[in-house]
Order: structure tokens, then sequence, then C-alpha cells
């Protein structure tokens, strides 16, 4: 992996696909869920390494000099499941269509970049941002066409407010959804598409937890576009959820729920809304304490949140039928990389994490990076 980049219009996306295996520690997370559902958590799995044996010892007869280890450049890391090195402070991250490549925002440069194992990164495009405190380029989203049209959602802080924009590579950002509020901090966001026409925006309550409870304002909310609009065009999102704090991810299971992280003065929080729009009666989970909620990564029985403060993962198994938190979560990936931001599920059941260490944390002489290792809890495919 290198610093350098190079720029890209639509090229076609190719790489060699990698076998990852990464053992974890786990040990529980301090939290509080619904004891009604005692269904055990899914044991994580064993990995072969693959790897043959050889003679113990080599014939007496014979003298073997190994070969000179192969010098690492600067953003070079040896660790296999390491995808991108060198990269600023990253935002959102989604991965494509074939899971062998992903975008990931920077996001306080505004730019965002294709990655691919054995690949140095690649630029698509740059989205003017304010990336001043915590803002920038917050989020991305694939269009439900992709395949076709190549076209890349953002949510971004600009000078004056957060917006949506729809990105193509080498054109100017088109305005989405614009007029969210912004502040200080709390402007973190996420988007996820929930159908062809429907787009969930969770939104940061600007730091101001009165404003998350406003019905007039869209901060600290979880809002929908029925359809998304096109340039110039006023849109008028619905609300699906209030009294959002700071804004982590939303993500979307194969039953078509939304699973939503934030954190508040009290907690972090995961708050799960139904595919028929309902809320329940309180979060799916809490942790008070507070380990920094970001990314979210759905699989059909099994979540994924990256911790930033925690500097792990933290993984939860999901009753498909319910949706209900069946077992405590556990904890892995503990220290190895850092803070972790974004989270992002491939189509062939690959977890894809980036880092967000340059931004608050120690980093090491390759980050910020992103990541591709097996699905903790091994449970089946990804929406």
């Amino acid at each position: 992996m290198t610093r350098g980049t190079r720029s890209v219009g639509s090229r076609g996306m190719r790489t060699a696909a990698v076998a990852l295996a990464i053992g974890a520690l786990v040990v529980p997370s301090c939290a509080r869920f619904d004891d009604s559902a005692t269904s055990p958590f899914t044991p994580e799995p064993t990995f072969d390494s693959g790897a043959g044996f050889g003679p113990l010892d080599p014939p007496s007869s014979t003298t073997t000099t190994p070969p000179p280890p192969e010098k690492l450049g600067p953003c070079d890391d040896p660790d296999p499941a390491v995808v991108a090195t060198c990269l600023d402070a990253t935002g959102g991250l989604v991965v494509l269509p074939d899971g062998e490549s992903a975008l990931v925002a920077e996001r306080r440069t505004g730019r965002i970049l294709l990655v691919t194992p054995d690949e140095d990164p690649v630029e698509f495009a740059t989205v003017p941002v304010d990336g001043s405190g915590d803002g920038g380029l917050l989020d991305l989203a694939l269009s439900p066409t992709f395949g076709e049209d190549r076209l890349v959602y953002a949510y971004i802080t600009t000078a004056s407010d957060n917006r949506v924009v729809r990105v193509a590579a080498g054109d100017t950002p088109k305005d989405i959804l614009t007029g969210i509020p912004r502040g200080v901090t709390g402007n973190a966001g996420a988007i996820q598409f929930t159908s062809p026409t429907e787009l969930a925006v969770l939104t940061g309550n600007t730091g101001n937890p009165t404003a998350a409870t406003d019905p007039s304002s869209w901060a600290g909310k979880l809002l929908t576009t029925t359809t998304l609009p096109g340039p110039g065009e006023a849109a008028a999102p619905a609300v699906l959820l209030s009294g959002i704090g700071t804004a982590g991810d939303v993500c979307r299971d194969g039953n078509g729920n939304l699973w939503v992280t934030d954190r508040t003065v009290l907690e972090d929080r995961l708050q799960r809304v139904g595919a028929d729009g309902s809320t329940g009666t309180g979060p799916a989970w809490t942790w008070p304490e507070k380990p920094g909620v970001a990314g979210c990564a759905a699989s059909p029985d099994g979540l994924a949140i990256s911790l930033t403060d925690g500097r792990a993962l933290s993984v939860l198994s999901i009753d498909p039928t319910t949706g209900a938190v069946t077992a405590a979560p556990t904890v892995t990936l503990q220290d190895r990389y850092g803070m972790l931001s974004g989270a992002a599920s491939g189509p062939d059941g690959l977890l894809w994490l980036s880092t967000t260490n340059k931004a608050g944390g120690e980093p090491t002489d390759t980050d910020d990076r992103v990541i591709r290792v097996q699905f903790p809890s091994g449970g089946g495919g990804f929406d």
C-alpha cells in the first residue's frame, strides 16, 4: 500500500480474492438487554491458516540460507487483513457490489477513495466539505443502480449546513437534501437506502439535545425521503426517530429492519426501526460504559458495531424473526487496529472496517487503514 492515489472515472473493478482469517479475543461487554431472550450467542468461528508442515529438522548433510526478509515501504502493512493504508481520518465506508473493492471517505479532505486488496488507493472523486470539528465527508451510500450509473450519495458538512449530495466521478456534486442544521460539534450523520426510491438520513443533534426533540428541527433525527428529488427541488423528509444524540450509523438487515447507533450523555445506544416503521418501546441495547458506537454492519442474524473510543468491534446476535438481541455482545479485535469508525458488509460475508486514529487516537505509521476480515459471528450472508 502506498500513500499515492490515482484519479479514476468509472473504471472496471479488479482484484484477486483474498481469504482472510483473524482470531479474536472475546470478552463480555458491559451492557443491558431484554433478558427474556435467552438464545445463546453464536460462538466465533475458528479458522485454518492453510499452512503445511515440513520436517522439524533439515537433513544434517544440507544447509539452507533463508532469503532476506522483504523490505517494507513506509505505507506497507504486513497484516494480511489490511486493504489500504496511509489514509487521512476516515468517514463512511461502503462495499461495491462485486465485494472485491470498497469506497471509503476521508472525512476532513473530502476525498472518496476506491480501495482494493493488493492495489494502491484510487481517487474516485473529491467533494468540497468543511472538515472542521467533527464535520466533513461523513458517510457514503451507493446508488441502488450503481452498476449502471456509478452514482454515489454522500452526507457532508458545508460552511452553512449538513446535507446529502449525489456524486458522479468527474462532475460537480448535486444537492439532494439541504438545510440540515450544523453546529460546532454534533454534525456526524449517516445515510442508507431502504428501497430504490427511499433514503434514510441520520442526523446529529449539533451538540444541542433540545434540537433533537424539537419537531420543527431536522437535527437529531432519523429522516426518510420517499423519493430522491432532482437538483433544485425541495425535499420533505418524514421523521422516523427523534432524540438522536451524537449520530453513529444506520444499517439495514435482510429483513428490512433499520439499525441506528448513537451516543447520548448517559449511554451509547442501538435502536431498531422495523420494516413497517415501528420503533418499539426503547433501545434494543445500551452501553452504559459509552465505548463510542460508530459504524454498523448487519446480517440477518447478527450486527457488528465498530467502537471508536473502545478501540474494538462489538458483535451482537439477533433473532431473525423478532429482531431481538438474543445474547450479550462480545468484543473482538480489541486494540488490534485502534479507533474503528466505518463498518460495511460485503456480499461474500466479509466485513470491511476503517480506522480514525488520526483524529484523536494513536496512529501507527500506516494509519489510517481499511481492513477486511471474516464477519466474527460467521452467520450467513449480508443484505
